[in-house]
């Protein structure tokens, strides 16, 4: 069957409907493929518009109306607008922080995945039925890699060389006891590690809120931790104001605001990049005085300890403070993966600032616990707060026996 152009026109001449016409033509074009006509071939044949349903079907799908006034992609049912407008009314929920009470016991996980925590390599040493020079050696070797510092080192060594032979240690549970015995006493359970966040009062009486000055060489965390130090006194039921007194980071203030507007605390900042950190902190306990809170923390610039500018800065900022409200705590901020180097640091920040206490950050994530150890042992300085993670509540007061017994986890 054969079907021209010319026959097609004389069908449309004589009035033969639409649909008649588009099925011959559909027919032509097969029978033109089939026969290798010039019509190109394609795997996917053209889109062929559905036939609308007929006038007046009551079994056609009603049109759905479209809103005139909304742009196309940011239509929004007009069901949920009433309840979005009640969401931007409703004020921001406050975070409530997670109880200080139990944060190290986290510590032994994290600890342990570490890679080789200190107290593992020192206990499958211990274990050996012989103890030869050599594994005494590989013993105090491992205790310096692990930054407890050469004084230290020497004094744990001798005491178990002293212990496994007088007392002829061999089973494991011995070793580990007297192993734990000796890294708790050059812990130093001793030293006062607790806060002083209690309110004073100045020389004619009037009430002061404590305030904690937070210093630190750059990238070590010391705005987080601020952020995170006042979730823990929050969680304490303290009343806290915070003083970004870091105006040289432009985020710092914006990041320190964040934090303390997740827990209700207020933050004293300057609306100028680069105003006198002095002046900030000067304002801060200024406000904390006038609203009677228990608290100001406030953090400081990043500084390196080799920067006598910045350091001398730093000392205004205590002279300025101390003539408001005395110093009730200066927390270093260290970083626990740097090693001796964080002993450089805080020889020179406990020389300029009066360095009270020590924030070890970033202590879940090396194996490198005997840092504890060599700055407290440099400096006579307690470390106060660990750091254990990235969560806003993973900031928790130090307790030796329990560092101890994280390290020597299984």
């Amino acid at each position: 069957m054969r079907v021209d152009q010319d026959t097609l026109n004389t069908l449309l001449a004589v009035g033969i409907p639409t649909v008649v016409v588009v099925t011959v033509g559909t027919l032509l074009v097969t029978l033109r493929r089939g026969r290798g006509g010039s019509t190109p071939t394609q795997d996917v044949p053209p889109p062929v518009p559905a036939p609308e349903a007929p006038f007046g079907d009551p079994q056609a799908p009603a049109a759905t109306p479209v809103p005139v006034d909304t742009a196309p992609g940011t239509a929004v049912p007009p069901e949920a607008a009433p309840d979005d407008v009640a969401e931007l009314d409703r004020p921001p929920v406050l975070e409530v922080p997670a109880p200080v009470a139990g944060r190290l016991t986290r510590l032994r996980d994290r600890l342990s995945r570490s890679g080789s925590p200190l107290g593992t390599r020192l206990l499958q040493v211990l274990s050996r039925d012989h103890l030869t020079e050599d594994d005494w050696d590989e013993l105090e070797e491992t205790l310096l890699l692990a930054d407890v510092g050469a004084g230290p080192t020497t004094e744990i060594v001798d005491a178990l060389r002293t212990r496994v032979r007088v007392e002829g240690l061999r089973e494991p549970g011995q070793v580990r006891t007297v192993l734990r015995d000796q890294l708790l006493a050059i812990v130093d359970p001793t030293l006062d590690r607790s806060l002083h966040t209690d309110p004073g009062t100045t020389a004619d009486g009037a009430a002061v809120p404590a305030v904690v000055l937070v210093v630190g060489v750059n990238g070590t965390g010391k705005t987080t931790t601020v952020g995170k130090l006042a979730r823990v006194l929050v969680a304490d039921g303290r009343t806290v104001v915070l003083g970004a007194a870091d105006t040289f980071r432009a985020a710092a203030a914006d990041q320190l605001e964040t934090w303390g507007s997740r827990v209700g605390v207020r933050t004293v900042r300057s609306d100028k990049d680069g105003a006198d950190p002095a002046s900030v902190a000067f304002d801060a306990v200024r406000t904390g005085k006038t609203e009677a809170v228990d608290v100001v923390l406030v953090d400081t610039a990043g500084r390196l300890q080799n920067k006598a500018g910045l350091m001398d800065e730093l000392g205004k900022i205590t002279r300025v403070l101390t003539r408001e409200a005395p110093l009730a705590e200066v927390l270093l901020v260290l970083d626990a993966t740097t090693g001796q180097n964080g002993l450089n640091q805080a020889r020179v920040f406990a020389e300029v600032a009066g360095v009270t206490g020590i924030v070890l950050t970033k202590l879940d994530g090396t194996a490198k616990g005997g840092i504890v150890v060599a700055v407290q042992r440099e400096l006579g300085v307690p470390v106060k707060l660990v750091g254990l993670g990235e969560g806003p509540d993973d900031l928790a007061p130090f307790d030796p026996e329990a560092f101890v017994d994280a390290l020597l986890a299984q």
